[in-house]
This record gives structure tokens, C-alpha cells and sequence, in this order.
């Protein structure tokens, strides 16, 4: 089969590779359709790193997919050959004090994929996964939505972990595509008020279409000052998406006391500081989110059924040999970009 692998930074090859072949009577073997590229990815690209996570090149990068059932262990359940399945990319022990407590996304010897020092990444034309990493999906979901799901079910978490959002007052800072992902979930959950901010024109019209109320782009105006002359008491949850100081620092400005900060973003840089008076005089509640916990089932259940529609995050589509090309496109944030979805079954 072939494979995208990245071999230096900003460096990428496809390369012809043997064919995986199952191993454990749970595993699955899928034909990847589209896999999405993500942050976490263009970080990887980029320089090479995110914390302490390192890529000894060559690695295969991408956790974003989906993909067709090819072939299926005895022990696989409910999933068979011929579906279409969403996937979660990470696969946990199962046996840690993590695991058995329900926090299976901190799994202390988890593998997932696309990450240093765990597993290779999807970005390839078949892989195999535990059939509980595996969801089915109707033939009314496509394979371009169903690579969606992933970054969709990180929103999902990242709402639950900030608690209704009914009648409540929001502010996502930075719409990308896990910011938009957060502003559908947290419509989805209620009616809330939902201010957005981003650096890209084409993102907040994105952000608009999918229900944001106002939108802003700090560049263009002050966004705290616009923001809080709108809500002059403070806003009640801000989910920082960015990863950057400046965002980190417009949440706490934002917040109202006993307000709760959600830290969805990657920043690049091993640390960012916090205005602790600001932080204690409001007494704000800081809550990091970190992947989908679960939230895979329920995103499924949500596109399938039409309670939210994912097809507006998809703006560009490429090949398998135009990987090269759809990473320098997400890195560059070139031409609006919010989500580069790459069709393999198609290259």
C-alpha cells in the first residue's frame, strides 16, 4: 500500500509500504476513506514536536478518518465488513487506574494514532484498529463527515466539560476547526449567546452560518472591548481554541467572576502565563479538555440524525499524493482554510 511520510520538517514522501494484517481477535481492518488534517498534525510539520512528544522521522502523521470495513477479527462485535465506521483514533489499555476510573483519553499507556512514541498515523491506504476504536455509520453519512466526526466529538467533550449552555453567555476565540466544532456542540445543547474571534476572514463567516451571533477578528478591532461593551457583566464561558497568549489573555479578560475557562487549544510554546490577581479576584475556574473522552458515539448519533451538520468545516480536498500540499495549505492558513480534507480511497 502507500503511505505519506513525513521525513524531515515540512518534508513528505509517499512511499510504497506492505499492507497491515490483523493481529488480535478484536482488530479491524480498514480501507482509509478521508482523513482530515488537524493542528496537532501541522504542530508535528511544523516543527517537529508538541511538549515533550517528539517525531523520530520518518512517521506517518494524521488521526483524523474515516474508512471502510475490509476485514474483521472474531471477536469484533458489531462492527463488519463492508461499513462505513467513524474512528477513534486512540486505543487504550483498558486496565489503568485511568481507564477503570472512565477516563479512558488519559490512559497511561494509551496508543494513538499519529502521536510520537505511540502509533503511526492514518495517512495511509489501509490501517488496522480495535473494533471499540471503530463506529458505524449510516449510508447517509459520508466519508468526508465522517472524518469529521473526530474533531466534532473533541467540541461535544469540550461543551460537556463546561456544563449547559442554556441561556448562558459564550465566547470561542479562535474559529477553527475545533472552535467551530465547540460552536455547534454548544448550540446543539441550548440556546446560548455566542461570540467568536479569529484571524481568518472565511472562518468567521463559517462561524456566522453555524449560529455565532457576533463575530470578530482582532486585527481588524478590539474584540475585548467590543465584547464587553455588549456584555458589560462578562461572559459566562470562554473556550480558548487558539493556542496563543493573546487569546489566553482576552478568556480571562472576558470572564465574568465565577466564570470557567476551557483551554481547547494547543499552544506551540512549552509555557504561557496567566494574570493570577485577575485569575483569584474573579476566582475563575480553568478546566484543560483533552480529546473526545467518549464522545465519539454521541457526535455519530447527532450528524446521522441531522441535529448538527458538519459539511461547512470541509473547504478543501486533496489526494493522497497532494498531502505535501494540503499541510503547506493548513500551515500557511492559506486561501480561508478551515478544514483540508484529504480522500484517499480516491488517490
Amino acid at each position: 500500500m502507500k503511505a505519506a511520510y513525513l521525513t524531515a520538517i515540512r518534508e513528505l514522501e509517499i512511499r510504497d509500504v506492505p499492507e497491515p494484517r490483523l493481529q488480535e481477535p478484536d482488530d479491524v481492518l480498514l480501507q482509509v476513506e478521508t482523513v482530515g488534517v488537524c493542528g496537532s498534525d501541522i504542530h508535528y510539520y511544523r516543527t517537529g514536536r508538541i511538549g515533550d512528544q517528539v517525531v523520530e522521522f520518518p512517521f506517518v502523521l494524521g488521526h483524523e478518518f474515516s474508512g471502510r470495513v475490509v476485514d474483521v477479527g472474531p471477536d469484533a462485535g458489531r462492527v463488519k465488513v463492508g461499513q462505513r465506521v467513524a474512528v477513534d483514533p486512540l486505543a487504550p489499555c483498558g486496565a489503568c487506574d485511568q481507564c477503570l476510573s472512565g477516563r479512558m483519553h488519559t490512559c497511561r499507556n494509551q496508543k494513538f494514532l499519529g502521536c510520537p512514541g505511540q502509533t503511526a498515523g492514518c495517512l495511509c491506504e489501509y490501517i488496522v484498529m480495535p473494533a471499540s476504536s471503530c463506529f458505524p455509520v449510516g449510508e447517509n453519512v459520508s466519508a468526508t463527515q465522517a472524518a469529521l466526526i473526530e474533531p466534532l466529538a473533541i467540541g461535544v467533550y469540550a461543551q460537556q466539560l463546561g456544563g449547559s449552555t442554556d441561556g448562558k453567555t459564550i465566547v470561542i476565540l479562535g474559529s477553527g476547526p475545533i472552535g467551530l466544532c465547540v460552536l455547534l456542540a454548544c448550540r446543539a445543547a441550548g440556546d446560548c449567546k455566542v461570540y467568536a474571534t479569529d484571524l481568518i476572514d472565511e472562518r468567521l463567516a463559517v462561524a456566522r452560518k453555524l449560529g455565532a451571533n457576533w463575530t470578530g477578528k482582532p486585527t481588524d478591532l478590539d474584540v475585548v472591548a467590543e465584547i464587553a461593551a455588549a456584555e458589560p457583566l462578562g461572559v459566562d464561558l470562554a473556550f480558548e481554541c487558539a493556542g496563543e497568549q493573546e487569546t489566553l489573555d482576552q478568556g480571562v479578560e472576558l470572564l465574568s467572576p465565577g466564570g470557567k475557562f476551557m483551554m481547547v487549544g494547543i499552544p506551540e510554546t512549552d509555557r504561557v502565563s496567566f494574570a493570577p490577581a485577575r485569575m483569584r479576584r474573579k476566582e475563575l475556574t480553568l478546566q484543560n479538555v483533552r480529546r473526545q473522552n467518549e464522545c465519539e458515539q454521541l457526535a455519530v448519533d447527532m450528524v446521522s440524525d441531522g441535529r448538527i451538520t458538519v459539511d461547512s468545516l470541509a473547504t478543501h480536498d486533496f489526494s493522497l499524493h497532494q498531502t505535501k500540499e494540503a499541510l503547506d495549505l493548513v500551515d500557511a492558513y492559506g486561501d480561508g482554510v478551515v478544514k483540508a480534507m484529504i480522500h484517499v480511497a480516491r488517490s
